[in-house]
């Protein structure tokens, strides 16, 4: 990684300072001679006729409604700034999902305020660092400059791709400090802005403006299921790819499963949804292993739960158990054909008008009904359920929203999510378990250090649902045929 010249001091908070070397750099200065060199003899790179991005009718509809819900209020929502990994490096950035669902904008430092105008409306504006500086130097001194990360869209671009007016983002701060009336702020994002607003908001307002975003992504429109459907169509792909190399998992490890996934992932989005879980063996039983560095031994069972990222920052969420030989023992199968089951009374729960804990309930039946059967919980069913008896075994919840976040609308309120009612748009996943863990005596020998979970995405419908990952086999006959017709 080139190291010769960064500043000490991030761009957007000195626009028009002198930029400093890193120190221990190989270079001891800038000659004036060089600053002329650079400051000239450049194209212009200005693009014109940029048509909108795809959602900028529904990021422009999403803020009119947020709009309506806070009439006469400044409305502040930023896209977050690069957090360091070490030192001088840092995590690829990922905007905020609030101010990318609002705006359809990823870049970092970028903030979108909507100014009260008028008895109801808003005027909406999207402040971002523009393009780095050539006269000053910034462009190619500046650690955050075009030579150095990338060019930047210049405002201008920028308008026409988001369809909303943009601005300068450096100064916005300043200007916030001085703005006065009421003001609610997505908060954890952005410490500067945080900082410039600290005396105009309180928790209660922030955290309802926090709350209503959330619930508004509920239901998502046309495009948002468009983009799930990408999601997990290259999921599926993802999948596939991983049965195809699974000899080489059992040379080397659960490392190569995840590494080829996120091969995918990368191709075909932005990256990998949430940390991918690669649990071979007795690993499946920790539910969210993302370690990802045990043995991969045929006989065992991998619990694989992955999704692509889309750009648009959409995500699917899927699990499969696949038998790493590529044949269930009878154990396996007798486990693995029980949460099938359970599975198929949890989607067939989901309905336009069902209670969202409806197919949370009718999964759980099911799992208890099979623990009873098996000898290891003495009934009544009923009983059992009552006293959640089986979550020794099953642990989680059966499903949950799922979007831009892989756990979406979690700061819904409790009424409007895990006690409401679906309604069609709503997507969620249905994903009922079995794990039993390595060193359980309450259970027998042949139990110990099996896990399974299948987890689909689905989509409520005016009629019904549909099953966005129906392209992989959910049967543990149609799990082994599958396997054997890709590893040929």
């Amino acid at each position: 990684m080139a190291d010769e010249l960064t500043p000490e001091t991030p761009e957007e908070e000195q626009p028009k300072k002198k930029h400093k070397q890193r120190k221990n750099g190989l270079y001891p200065g800038v000659s004036e001679e060089l600053a002329e060199s650079m400051r000239t003899g450049w194209a212009d790179t200005e693009l014109h006729g940029l048509e909108p991005i795809a959602q900028a009718a529904h990021t422009a509809a999403r803020r009119s409604a947020l709009s309506r819900r806070f009439p006469g209020e400044r409305l502040v929502v930023p896209a977050g700034r690069l957090k360091t990994r070490s030192n001088d490096t840092e995590y690829p950035f990922r905007a905020s999902t609030e101010y990318a669902y609002l705006t359809g904008d990823q870049t970092e430092n970028g903030v979108l305020v909507l100014e009260p105008a008028g008895e109801t409306g808003h005027t909406a504006t999207v402040y971002l660092l523009p393009r780095s500086d050539r006269e000053n130097g910034e462009f190619w001194l500046s650690g955050s400059g075009e030579l150095w990360v990338g060019r930047r869209h210049s405002l201008a671009e920028a308008e026409q791709l988001l369809g909303l007016p943009a601005k300068d983002v450096r100064k916005l701060a300043e200007e916030l400090a001085d703005a006065e009336g009421p003001v609610r702020h997505v908060r954890g994002h952005d410490s500067v802005i945080e900082s410039a607003l600290t005396d105009k908001v309180t928790k209660e307002r922030d955290e309802e403006l926090r709350v209503y975003l959330s619930e508004a992504r509920a239901v998502k429109d046309a495009f948002e299921i468009g983009e799930l459907q990408k999601a997990v169509d290259s999921t599926v792909r993802g999948f596939e790819d991983v049965v195809k190399v699974l000899d080489k998992a059992e040379a080397t490890s659960e490392r190569y499963i995840e590494g080829t996934f996120f091969l995918r992932a990368r191709v075909e989005g932005n990256d990998v949804g949430y940390g991918s879980i690669c649990a071979a063996g007795p690993h499946a039983c920790t539910l969210h292993w993302v370690r990802n560095d045990g043995d991969v031994r045929s006989g065992d069972l991998l619990l694989l739960d992955a999704g692509v990222e889309t750009h648009s920052l959409y995500t699917a969420d899927v699990t499969r158990t696949l038998p790493i030989s590529g044949t269930y023992t009878d154990i396996q199968r007798k486990i693995y054909d029980a949460v099938y089951e359970s599975q198929e009374a949890g989607i067939a729960a989901v309905k336009p008008g069902a209670k969202f804990r409806d197919f949370h309930d009718a999964s759980q039946h099911v799992l208890a009904e099979k623990l009873v059967e098996w000898g290891l919980l003495e009934g009544p069913v009923e009983r059992v359920l009552e006293l959640g008896l089986q979550r020794r075994w099953t642990l989680h919840g059966t499903g949950h929203m799922l979007g831009m976040d892989v756990h979406d609308c979690a700061a819904a309120r409790t009424e409007a999510y895990v006690d409401g009612t679906l309604e069609p748009g709503v997507c969620l996943t249905v994903e009922p378990g079995l794990y039993f863990q390595a060193d359980d005596l309450t259970v027998p020998q042949e139990y110990r250090g099996i896990g399974v979970r299948i987890e689909d995405d689905i989509l409520v419908t005016e009629d019904g649902n549909r099953n966005l990952s129906a392209g992989l086999p959910r049967t543990s006959d149609d799990v082994e045929a599958w396997m054997a017709r890709l590893k040929g």
